[in-house]
């Protein structure tokens, strides 16, 4: 090629890149919003990378980025005053049945995963209530499921890859880095932007799930710990009126395996509660049609462990989300604790949904170390009521070193979360080494695990 063709050549696709740039940016000056409508992102500049090396490409160019997922946070995580880069056509699924290990994308929905795996007997050991929402998003930010032996969904994770800010590809698992590991795992966006990831399998499983209708939190007093083993994955719901969960989702393996090898038969009386007859969904009033099948009908994991099902709206659509980990040791002096908000919060709630996740390793998973009750309330979309009631409910939960759901809505302020996280200045260190010089930092991070 001669220069005049080559300059031309070069020409063109230089001119195709700035044009392919400045159609992201042109695209995001439309006002952008979360999943639930309650954030809009102030990042002006969207990308959307087609492969690992563009991911690499858009990293080593920009000073300030941001990974943007599924769109489920409720806070500004994901959010940037710059650059949000989204690696949403990254949606390649490779399974290794000899390893029990599938390596996805991260553009690769968990409900998207589920069936693929499932059609070659393979399982996962856990998922969220929603599966609309992408792994790598879900595996940053510690989102879990249910269930007093399982583990958040990032226990599942044995390696990932990320792109660090010297825009270099970095690969660290679990059995070739144990000392670096169980930090990056839960990144919170804050070493890179992730390309893929690996998880874990097991051979596949069926559930079934039953629903129970007015449990006395009276019964939750002495046994917490039974209610919560009954099942698989067990779901309390609660509007905090009458001194009572609403309903009980109990979802058992077929198999039988623990933690529900042992539990008794469900019958007609659960600890007081009366089994449901119909199906329900979890907030009162609903339509059920949204949620996955229950009346004890066996069916697929990824069908059951969901509360929601993959093609419809999940939950109630609009509304704001609040979680709060506590110790399950103390998870009944915790709930009656809230309880006596219930008044200010009834009005404005659509439903608290109470689970337990398993403690891990893991540096700022909110189960790091402890076995953990999680208070979920569904709020309705009226933020400036929710906003003034928060931290009376983190007041409530003082005693009992509350852990906010990193991707949530709470207003404990950085020096008091940092007191929740022993190894929290370690991972500060950790995020230096892969970002030294704050190029995936936003004002989340600044504020939460910056302000100490």
């Amino acid at each position: 090629m001669d220069k005049r063709a080559f300059l031309k050549a070069s020409g063109v696709t230089i001119a195709g890149s700035m044009l392919s740039r400045f159609l992201h940016a042109q695209a995001a000056s439309a006002p952008r919003t979360n999943w639930a409508g309650n954030y809009t992102y102030s990042a002006p500049n969207l990308l959307e990378p087609r492969t690992a090396g563009e991911v690499q490409s858009e990293v080593r160019d920009l000073r300030h980025l941001r990974a943007l997922g599924s769109r489920h946070s409720f806070n500004s995580i994901a959010d940037s005053v710059d650059n949000q880069l989204a690696p949403s056509a990254l949606k390649s699924i490779e399974i290794d049945s000899a390893a029990r290990t599938v390596t996805v994308g991260a553009g690769v929905r968990y409900g998207d995963l589920a069936p693929v795996i499932d059609a070659r007997g393979f399982a996962l050991h856990n998922l969220a209530s929603l599966p609309h929402i992408s792994v790598a998003g879900a595996i940053a930010t510690a989102t879990h499921g249910s269930g007093i032996h399982n583990g958040n969904l990032t226990t599942a994770v044995s390696a990932f890859e990320f792109v660090a800010a010297n825009g270099e590809l970095v690969r660290l698992s679990r059995a070739d880095h144990p000392d670096v590991f169980a930090g990056a795992a839960v990144h919170l966006g804050a070493l890179g932007v992730l390309t893929r990831t690996t998880l874990d399998m097991q051979p596949t499983y069926e559930v079934a799930q039953t629903v129970y209708l007015d449990l006395p939190f009276a019964q939750l007093e002495h046994h917490l710990t039974d209610i919560f083993s009954s099942g698989y994955s067990v779901s309390l719901f609660t509007d905090w009126q009458q001194s009572r969960a609403t309903q009980v989702w109990i979802k058992r393996r077929t198999d039988f395996s623990e933690p529900d090898r042992s539990a008794p038969a469900l019958g007609a009386d659960f600890y007081g509660a009366r089994r449901a007859t119909v199906k329900m969904h979890p907030i009162t009033g609903h339509p059920a049609d949204a949620c996955t099948e229950q009346l004890g009908v066996p069916g697929p994991w990824y069908e059951r462990l969901p509360h929601f099902r993959m093609n419809f709206t999940p939950s109630s659509g609009r509304e704001l989300q609040t979680e709060y980990f506590v110790p399950l040791d103390r998870g009944y002096e915790a709930i009656r604790a809230i309880e006596t908000l219930r008044d200010r919060i009834t009005p404005h709630l659509f439903v608290t949904e109470l689970r337990t996740i398993a403690a891990d390793d893991l540096w700022m998973s909110m189960a790091h170390q402890r076995l953990s009750l999680a208070i979920h309330f569904t709020w309705k979309p009226e933020w400036p009521a929710v906003r003034q009631i928060l931290p009376a409910i983190e007041a409530q939960l003082a005693p009992f070193g509350p852990r906010p759901h990193w991707a949530k809505l709470f207003t404990i302020p950085g020096p008091l979360l940092d007191r929740q996280y022993p190894r929290l200045a370690d991972f500060r260190t950790l995020a230096a080494r892969y970002d030294p010089d704050g190029k995936f930092r936003n004002e989340f991070l600044q504020t939460n695990l910056y302000s100490a």
